[in-house]
């Protein structure tokens, strides 16, 4: 669910009858749902595509596709295979009602309705639907964390301790320039873990609630600079330019120290899947009610297939850079996590060989937003060939 308040969810309701469509819209409406409306099985499986609702009230007896039809197709569909079905019927017929669950509905509310049981049938099946999404999540987290420790921070370790017992058994057999460069190998395989390490704790702290947010006004100019200096050394050896671009007087209004990770993350994948004398540069703009961050390199690019794969906690995403570093995939996850926090939005755009650029968003100030926003209404939240937008 897009919400764990019930209140806030988004319910489609689709009837081919305007006083049916009118009653459940008043029902839900004046309970404090979002509600869509669709007259034909067809328009309902485009706004369900695009708007993913949270729960569907689907009529049976439509013209055109029927309700049984426009739910096979919503359950062959990857984006609209989970919301939950719940059919809208005058038919008493235990053969149709068995129909109905065959394809994938949940319930049935039979007309004439009555408001308590539309109600309590809604309120039902979107918290049986939030507590799956939560499980599911909590199991993802889970897989995700003890992946991690068993493969990668186990590996780093492993790396760590070779190389350190063959400089400690074999010392006086190196010249000082083999010794430096295995201590630099140290350096950095160490320094590449404590990153790690804390991307995991950090990302841990968001799941357990320990995480406190505290928004103020920030200036983003100075942050950015300050995930620069601490990323200047890695970028010169591969010889990247890094360019700070935003005004030196914009402001947004969010966590320091969060926009400060999200930041370090973003420009740190920049870095390691750009070629050796390629170019950092990172810029923002106003929108009438976000600052809009922009992290662009002129990297490797990232391809459909793995574009489908960023910032999920359930899948795997390892691909290593262009020098061979290692990488995990949990630093976009814990950056989606810390922009979710701040009210805003993150989304990457890339053409493979060209180069990738993550943007993400901040509140302008305090205030309160717009019911409907204009600036975020703007961005889609479908992913395409080469794009994908991911909200809180």
């Amino acid at each position: 669910m897009k919400s764990n308040n019930l209140e806030q969810a988004t319910i489609l309701i689709v009837d081919d009858n305007p006083i049916n469509l009118r009653l459940l819209f008043h029902y839900l409406k004046t309970s404090g749902f979002k509600t869509l409306v669709a007259t034909s099985g067809e328009k309902a499986i485009q706004q369900a595509e695009r708007l993913q609702p949270d729960l569907i009230l689907l009529d049976v007896m439509m013209p055109g596709i029927d309700g049984f039809e426009t739910c096979r197709r919503l359950k062959k569909n990857e984006l609209t295979k989970n919301v939950p079905v719940i059919f809208i019927t005058a038919l008493s017929d235990m053969v149709d009602k068995l129909k109905g669950f065959k394809i994938g509905g949940v319930d049935y509310i039979v007309k004439p309705f009555h408001q308590e049981e539309v109600l309590a049938r809604v309120n039902t099946h979107l918290t049986l639907q939030r507590q799956k999404h939560e499980l599911y999540k909590l199991n993802a987290t889970k897989d995700k964390f003890f992946s991690i420790i068993a493969h990668d921070i186990k590996g780093a370790l492993t790396g760590l301790l070779g190389i350190s017992e063959l400089l400690s058994d074999s010392v006086s057999d190196f010249s000082k320039e083999e010794v430096e460069s295995i201590a630099g190998d140290i350096y950095n395989s160490a320094r590449n873990t404590y990153k790690l390490l804390e991307n995991l704790l950090n990302w841990a702290r968001i799941q357990s609630g320990a995480m406190v947010f505290q928004p103020e006004m920030i200036g983003i100019h100075e942050i950015c600079n300050r995930s620069m200096d601490i990323l200047e050394e890695n970028a010169k050896m591969k010889g990247i330019e890094l360019s700070n671009n935003i005004e030196p007087n914009m402001l947004a209004y969010g966590d320091s120290n969060m926009t400060d990770t999200i930041l370090r993350n973003i420009i740190t994948n920049a870095v390691k899947f750009t070629m050796p004398g390629g170019s950092v540069t990172i810029s923002a703009q106003e929108l009438e009610n976000f600052i809009e961050i922009a992290v662009s390199d002129t990297g490797i690019g990232i391809s459909q297939y793995e574009m489908r794969k960023l910032f999920r906690i359930d899948e795997t995403l390892k691909k290593e850079g262009t020098n061979g570093e290692d990488g995990t995939g949990l630093g976009l996850i814990l950056c989606k996590e810390l922009v979710d926090e701040n009210g805003g939005t993150i989304w990457a755009k890339s053409e493979l060989d060209e180069g990738t650029t993550f943007h993400f968003t901040l509140r302008k100030t305090d205030a309160p937003l717009p019911s409907e926003d204009s600036d975020e209404s703007q961005l889609s939240t479908t992913s395409t060939r080469n794009s994908i937008v991911l909200g809180n």
